[in-house]
């Protein structure tokens, strides 16, 4: 047992545990002011910033017998930080407030810190300071800054008709391994089955390409979203903004493939956590034209006048997406 797992937050208290987590992250940058005095300061280079939060709740978007405590805290800076990437960005910074109990092991929020820091210097951005708090359970509140280097952000409002509909990466691998997770074949030998512990690492540790939605933006992305309540649920925001319809080739989906194995197990439509699962942090964007995509976009469909989205010519009567508020019956890491 090392030092840090002996240890309590009580055991070190509000001011030791900032201490500590400060000495887990990488130093500042030279031109910046973070951790440690009333409020960070940061270059603003394009005299705009792009700000967004999101809230992460034990029990409702992680549970600790599931995830690692480096996982939590890469996903809780993925999910932000993809964000940013969906307006255009480049996410530049991070700030993120704690509530834990008090007799939760220290090595747990500093695995946390470090899942953050990693997660961050993945993106090119830095965890410019935070807050903590008590609480009967554990909560994570995150902001992330990015920066739009002179050009217009893209937003939800701007797909006409005759755009063509991408996504930057693979839908459903996350809703898929949440799924495994549910049913208990994720404690599978990892020499078992491994296409499906795949999976699991897709919903504990999503990885996207913060990349995509800058590339996306030089290249004329008329609309962009990060795909994280579903893909249907998140399309139909930007069918709203933008007043169209939009329809989607479900054949042309990346990634499907990998669900297959996991649905005939537990015997599912893979449509399903593809078109109403989330969570992989993919970015889905219209063009003016296919030939306009950039590298590690895949064309899936194409917008059309109207209202609303269409999968495969016909409406999609599942799932939707995800609602916090609706759809309480189902467990969201």
């Amino acid at each position: 047992m090392s030092q840090e797992d002996a240890i309590t937050v009580a055991d070190l208290g509000e001011f030791g545990l900032i201490a500590a987590i400060r000495a887990v992250l990488p130093p500042d940058p030279p031109g910046v002011l973070g951790i440690g005095d009333d409020g960070a300061v940061l270059p603003a280079p394009d005299g705009r910033v792009v700000a967004s939060t999101d809230l992460l709740v034990e029990g409702r978007h992680f549970r600790r017998d599931w995830s690692a405590a480096v996982d939590i805290g890469v996903k809780a800076a993925a999910q932000n930080m993809a964000d940013i990437a969906a307006m255009g960005a480049v996410p530049t910074a991070l700030l993120f407030g704690l509530a834990v109990p008090g007799d939760l092991d220290v090595a747990w929020v500093l695995d946390v810190a470090r899942g953050l820091a990693a997660e961050c210097s993945r993106a090119g951005a830095l965890i410019a300071g935070g807050d903590v708090t008590s609480s009967d359970s554990a909560m994570l509140a995150i902001t992330a800054l990015g920066g739009l280097a002179g050009r217009d952000p893209v937003t939800r409002a701007g797909a006409r008709p005759g755009d063509v509909l991408a996504i930057s990466g693979p839908v459903g691998l996350s809703a898929a391994g949440l799924a495994l997770l549910q049913s208990g074949l994720a404690a599978l030998p990892a020499a078992a089955e491994p296409q499906l512990l795949r999976l699991v690492a897709a919903h504990q540790r999503p990885q996207p390409d913060y990349a995509a939605g800058p590339l996306a933006a030089a290249a004329g992305a008329t609309s962009m979203i990060d795909v994280s309540d579903g893909l249907v649920a998140d399309l139909g925001h930007i069918a709203e903004a933008s007043g169209v319809r939009l329809e989607v080739r479900s054949a042309s989906l990346p990634g499907i493939g990998a669900l297959e194995p996991a649905a005939v197990r537990l015997g599912t439509d893979w449509r399903t956590w593809a078109l109403a699962g989330g969570e992989d942090h993919a970015l889905a964007a219209t063009f003016p034209e296919a030939d306009m995509l950039p590298r590690g976009w895949t064309m899936i469909g194409g917008a059309g006048p109207g209202a609303g989205v269409l999968v495969d010519s016909e409406p999609w009567h599942g799932q939707a997406g995800w609602d916090h508020f609706r759809g309480t019956d189902i467990f969201r890491d």
